[in-house]
């Protein structure tokens, strides 16, 4: 990898297709859950100054990619939740970098943290209640053209949120804001 693909991707980018074990599962499930409170702790008192860096030459800043954050995880939790309730539902896809450009991008980011807190509290209340019948369900993504199991869409955010904090994290180590 190149120095520009590390830092967009520092975790590496996420493998479609792969299957996930119920111990997997669970660890993921345990990602979502700890991110509002990881991010949280690492961004939640940090500056203007520090906000509105980029984490990367010509990415976003981290104000943008919190509010990125809770912005795409509203929309997991509605997708999970068509999942559940639909049979394999055509979910809505949206334009994440025409978001990150609206006003609410520029807001302080207490309020997408507190989102966040409150809504993986209640997106993982339903996950960890699933069967593994509930893990096979499925939405369809038309911008990937694709189905979507719901254990894989546990296995997408928790990787999407680690891939964020981690632009976060190693933009602070970079700085020695940490």
């Amino acid at each position: 990898m190149q120095d520009l693909d590390v830092l967009r991707y520092p975790i590496g980018d996420f493998v479609y297709g792969k299957t996930y074990s119920a111990d997997e599962t669970r660890q993921h499930l345990a990602a979502i859950d700890e991110l509002p409170i990881k991010l949280t702790e690492l961004v939640g008192k940090w500056g203007d100054d520090r906000l509105d860096t980029s984490y990367r030459p010509g990415g976003w800043t981290v104000r943008q990619l919190v509010h990125h954050i809770a912005d795409s995880h509203i929309n997991a939790y509605v997708r999970t939740k068509l999942g559940l309730t639909e049979s394999n539902p055509t979910i809505s896809p949206y334009e994440e970098g025409e978001w990150a450009n609206l006003p609410d991008s520029k807001l302080d980011i207490a309020p997408s943290l507190v989102i966040l807190r409150n809504l993986h509290q209640r997106w993982v209340t339903i996950l960890s209640s699933l069967s593994d019948t509930d893990l096979q369900r499925t939405y369809f993504h038309p911008g990937s053209k694709r189905e979507f199991t719901i254990r894989e869409v546990i296995a997408n955010y928790a990787w999407h949120g680690e891939h964020h904090y981690q632009h976060a994290y190693r933009l602070a180590l970079r700085n020695g804001w940490t």
